[in-house]
């Protein structure tokens, strides 16, 4: 297993310095003059290149790269080139609001969708058909028109929720709960389609397997079967869909948290393209890539750990 992990970490590494080099060359080949940007277009040459210079954007690319690289490893991403702010300090307060937002809503989907996969691939009849009719649903409409729609019935009509705001949990918990209940079932919803429909099809795939047969003919009782044999050699691909989803839903969140106006990393990930503020947009993508790395490490762990196998591959 450590020599598995071991494995997993140097190619995540190796992801890493992969992901930033591309976008380091892809933000200065499409920046423009980022410096006359910064200080406006009726500045003067001496000025641009003065604040050229200060920023280091004078020196060759890979000097600065390399010099991004370094600092970055010590934790030091340097400040915004239009705020003054730190990028670690900006970074972490919006990244926990993102975080909460996706978290929550993975253990919310992957809990729904692994009781209704079972249920569907278990009982079949109405059971599965409304699965499988709401899963369409699910993939057909977008996220943005949920969340819509879930604040003119919850917030405007029956004034159960909050439209817009953020209250950090150490303000109020229940505060937070509900100025992040709807962006959670705005992103649930096309999370859990996904996963259900993949569970119900690993768990219909599992059940016809010799195993399960046997294990019937000896009497053991269908609930130990499907909760103890069935759903352990069906939840590799169920895991795969969820991995992909958490990431989809990094990004996923940006329009979601525009709509709710909470402080995540979508509003700074737009400001900051827009702005051409290469030293936060690249932590963004610094800390997006670590949190893939992570989340397909703990994905593989967990196949690993419900089939010995993976292991070897």
């Amino acid at each position: 297993m450590l020599s598995y992990i071991a494995r997993r970490l140097a190619a995540g590494v190796v992801l890493l310095v992969a992901i930033t080099t591309v976008a380091f060359l892809l933000l200065y080949a499409g920046g423009g003059n980022i410096a006359r940007r910064i200080v406006g277009q009726s500045a003067t040459e001496e000025v641009v290149a003065r604040k050229a210079a200060e920023l280091g954007l004078d020196k060759p690319l890979w000097e600065q790269y390399w010099n991004w690289l370094t600092g970055a490893v010590h934790g030091d991403f340097g400040r915004s080139w239009f705020s003054g702010e730190t990028v670690v300090a900006g970074l972490t307060s919006r990244l926990a609001v993102t975080l909460a937002l996706v978290c929550l809503t993975t253990l919310i989907a992957a809990l729904l969708a692994v009781v209704l996969g079972v249920l569907a691939a278990t009982r079949r009849g109405w059971i599965d058909k409304v699965v499988q009719f709401g899963s369409v649903l699910g993939f057909a409409i977008p996220g943005f028109l949920i969340a819509l729609a879930l604040v003119v019935v919850f917030s405007i009509n029956l004034g159960w929720f909050r439209a817009t705001g953020f209250i950090r949990p150490s303000d109020s918990v229940s505060g937070w709960l509900k100025s992040i209940t709807l962006p959670v079932i705005a992103l649930a919803v096309g999370s859990i389609a996904s996963v259900a429909q993949q569970v119900r099809g690993a768990v219909l795939d599992a059940l016809s397997r010799d195993y399960v047969r046997t294990l019937r003919s000896r009497g053991v009782p269908s609930r130990r079967v499907v909760y103890k044999h069935v759903l352990r050699n069906a939840g590799g691909p169920a895991l795969a869909v969820l991995g992909v989803n958490f990431i989809g839903m990094l990004g996923g969140t940006v329009i979601v948290e525009r709509m709710f106006l909470l402080p995540g990393l979508g509003q700074l990930a737009v400001n900051a393209t827009t702005q051409a503020d290469i030293p936060y947009v690249m932590g963004l993508v610094l800390a997006t890539a670590v949190i893939v790395v992570v989340v397909n490490l703990v994905i593989d762990l967990a196949q690993a750990a419900l089939n010995p196998r993976v292991r070897l591959s």
